[in-house]
C-alpha cells in the first residue's frame, strides 16, 4: 500500500470526509457516460469492463496517482524504457498520465498492472450487474477506507453512470484534500525536529572539540611527567657514588616518584572521565541522526502524498455535502486552546448546536464544571490540553448523569469535527 493509499484511508476511517449520496436508482446495463462535470465524454467498451483508455483523459490523473505506487508505476516505466534513477515522481507520473490515454502495448501494460494490483477489488465488483449494487459495494468500501481498489474497480465498470463515476471522483477529490491539510502538522513538527536535530549536531561538535583539546592536553603532561621522572632518574643514578647514597637523596627521589604517580592517575582519572561524556556525546548524537531520519522519510512521504495529491486534482469536484447536524444539542468543550475557541464554536454553529465551553480551570471556576456539564448533551475534551481534575469531573458527572463524553485527541478544530462524526 502507498502513503497516499494509507492516509486516504487512515482519514477515511476517522469519518471526516465528504459523505456519500444516497443510492442511486437501479440503472439500465451502461451504454454511455457524457460527463458534464469536467466537459468530456466516456468512451465505453461495448462488451466487458471499460480499460483506462476508454475513460476520460481528466479522470486519469486521480487514477495513476491514487491507484498505483511510486515504486509500481516506476517498475512499469522501466519495463517500457521510459525511467531512468534521476527521474522524479513527478517525472514518472505525468508519464503514467500520458500512457492512460493510449490504446497500445504500453497502454495495455498500465491497464494490466492496475488490473493486476487491484484483482480482488475488480472480482468481487465484477459480481455486481446493476448501479445499485455497484454503488452499495463503493459505499462499503469507503467505510472500510479501501479506496485505491475500489476506484479503479467502479470507474472501469460496464454499470456505471455518470453520476456514480462523478460522485467516486468528487469523494477521492475531497479525501485529498483533507490528507494534504492533516499533514500539514506533521511537516510543521519535522520542520521543527530539524532545527532540533541542527541544534544537537553543533552543540555535540563543541563538545567534541572540548575533549579532544583535553586529551590533547592531557597526553602531552602524561609524555612531559614521564620525560621528567626519567630525566630526574637517570640525573641521580649518574651523581649517585658507589658507596651508600648521601642522607635524605633516597627518599627525595621517594617523594618525587610518588607525587608524579599521584599526577598520572589524577590525568588518567580525567581522561576515563572525558571518554565518558565523549561516549555520551556520541550515543546522544546518534539518537539525534535517528530521529532526524525517521523524520526525513516521514517528511518524504508526506511530500509525496501531497505531490500526488496536487497533480490528481486538475478538475473541481462536486462541493462535499452538509456536514452531520447537532438538531440544537447543546455541547460542551472542556479545556482546549483560547485561540482554536472562536473556530470550534463556528464548527458547532454550522452544525446546528449550541457550544458551552469551560477552560477545565484555569481561569473558569472549576466549581461550576459540574453544573455546565448537567447542562450539555454531549461532553467533548482535548486529552493534550486540560487539566487531570476536570477530566475526573466530566467523567464522575457523565457516568452519574449517563450522558456521553468524547476524548479528543488534540486541540486542534480537525480532531473536533472528527470527534463529532464519531
Amino acid at each position: 500500500m502507498t502513503s497516499l493509499q494509507s492516509s486516504l484511508k487512515a482519514v477515511s476511517s476517522l469519518g471526516i470526509g465528504p459523505k456519500l449520496h444516497a443510492p442511486l436508482a437501479q440503472a439500465a446495463p451502461f451504454a454511455e457516460v457524457a460527463d458534464a462535470g469536467c466537459g468530456a465524454a466516456v468512451v465505453p467498451r461495448k462488451l466487458g469492463r471499460r480499460r483506462i483508455w476508454d475513460l476520460s483523459s481528466h479522470y486519469h490523473c486521480s487514477i495513476v496517482g491514487t491507484c498505483l505506487s511510486t515504486a509500481e508505476l516506476r517498475k512499469l516505466l522501466v519495463k517500457l524504457g521510459m525511467a531512468s534513477s534521476g527521474d522524479s515522481e513527478h517525472d514518472l507520473h505525468g508519464r503514467g498520465v500520458g500512457l492512460a490515454s493510449r490504446q497500445d502495448a504500453a497502454g495495455k501494460l498500465l491497464n494490466k498492472a492496475l488490473d493486476d494490483r487491484h484483482l480482488g477489488c475488480v472480482k468481487r465488483y465484477g459480481r455486481a450487474n446493476t448501479e445499485l449494487g455497484l454503488q452499495a459495494l463503493w459505499q462499503e468500501d469507503v467505510k472500510a477506507g479501501d479506496i485505491a481498489g475500489g476506484y479503479w474497480a467502479l470507474m472501469t465498470h460496464p454499470a456505471a453512470g455518470p453520476g456514480l463515476v462523478r460522485e467516486a471522483f468528487g469523494y477521492v477529490h475531497m479525501l485529498s484534500h483533507l490528507v494534504g491539510a492533516a499533514n500539514r502538522a506533521d511537516i510543521r513538527r519535522l520542520q521543527q525536529l530539524e532545527e532540533l536535530n541542527a541544534a544537537l549536531n553543533e552543540k555535540i561538535e563543541r563538545q567534541q572539540a572540548q575533549i579532544r583539546d583535553i586529551t590533547v592536553a592531557r597526553d602531552a603532561t602524561i609524555r612531559q611527567l614521564q620525560r621528567d621522572l626519567a630525566d630526574r632518574i637517570a640525573g641521580d643514578m649518574a651523581a649517585k657514588p658507589l658507596g651508600a647514597p648521601p642522607p635524605g637523596r633516597e627518599s627525595s627521589l621517594d617523594s618525587l616518584i610518588a607525587s608524579l604517580r599521584r599526577q598520572l592517575e589524577a590525568e588518567s582519572r580525567g581522561r576515563l572521565a572525558a571518554e565518558e561524556r565523549l561516549g555520551r556525546a556520541q550515543a546522544a548524537a546518534a539518537q539525534a541522526r535517528a530521529a532526524a531520519v525517521e523524520a526525513q522519510g516521514r517528511a518524504a512521504a508526506l511530500q509525496a502524498e501531497i505531490d500526488a495529491v496536487e497533480r490528481s486534482l486538475k478538475t473541481a469536484a462536486e462541493a462535499a455535502p452538509a456536514p452531520m447536524a447537532l438538531d440544537g444539542l447543546t455541547v460542551l468543550y472542556v479545556g482546549g486552546r483560547p485561540t482554536q475557541m472562536p473556530h470550534i464554536r463556528q464548527a458547532a454553529a454550522e452544525r446546528g448546536g449550541k457550544l458551552l465551553h469551560h477552560d477545565g480551570g484555569i481561569e473558569d471556576n472549576g466549581l461550576i464544571l459540574a453544573s455546565m456539564v448537567s447542562r450539555a448533551d454531549i461532553i467533548f475534551f482535548p486529552v493534550d490540553c486540560v487539566s487531570h481534575g476536570a477530566v475526573g469531573t466530566v467523567k464522575r458527572t457523565c457516568r452519574s448523569e449517563g450522558k456521553k463524553y468524547v476524548p479528543l485527541r488534540s486541540a486542534a478544530v480537525t480532531s473536533f469535527i472528527a470527534g463529532l462524526c464519531a
